[in-house]
């Protein structure tokens, strides 16, 4: 049980609403959400397609880039070929040999070449964190589209919603076994 509680007639009003249509379940925008979502860069060029009512903060990439050593495990690799995590790996060591140089330069502007050459090299596949707020009419419509998604990650996303979010068969439309 998350905390949250709709009594047995808001229910039944809310149902009645959301099957009535998108003018006239307006209460579902003013059920906000917030989350963490650390996805690849791939996904969250997807996600932007949902700017309306919906706000996100990354923890910034642009300043904090260089403040760690790449890893293979900032990045998203669990479904590539090995010849391609390979070539990944080898992406990881050229990034640390640019951050290695970008921390002890001491002229900006070769500093900043470095940088640059960091940013525009990270592949789509690493993984960024934003703090995402967004309503369960935002979520609805992303969860409609998206459910059955080539990218497993929305699936993934689909799938959290489902079995987090309080009364998520109001995003899911799913009239029975619903999450309370």
């Amino acid at each position: 049980m998350s905390g949250v509680f709709v009594g047995e007639n808001d229910k039944a009003l809310a149902r009645k609403l959301i099957d009535a249509g998108p003018s006239h379940r307006k209460f579902m925008r003013q059920i906000f959400v917030s989350m963490d979502i650390t996805a690849p860069l791939y996904w969250w060029k997807e996600f932007d397609t949902y700017k309306v009512g919906t706000t996100a903060n990354s923890c910034s990439t642009m300043h904090t880039i260089t403040n760690k050593e790449f890893t293979i495990d900032d990045f998203s690799h669990d479904k590539m070929l090995a010849k391609t995590e390979y070539s990944l790996r080898e992406i990881v060591l050229h990034l640390n040999g640019l951050r290695e140089i970008y921390l002890h330069e001491d002229d900006s502007n070769i500093k900043k070449t470095y940088w640059y050459s960091i940013i525009q090299l990270l592949p789509s596949s690493y993984n960024q964190r934003r703090t995402v707020t967004m309503s369960y009419e935002n979520l609805r419509n992303m969860y409609e589209l998206r459910k059955n998604h080539k990218l497993d990650e929305w699936r993934d996303f689909c799938s959290t919603i489902e079995k987090v979010l309080p009364y998520s068969n109001w995003i899911t439309d799913k009239k029975g076994g619903q999450k309370q």
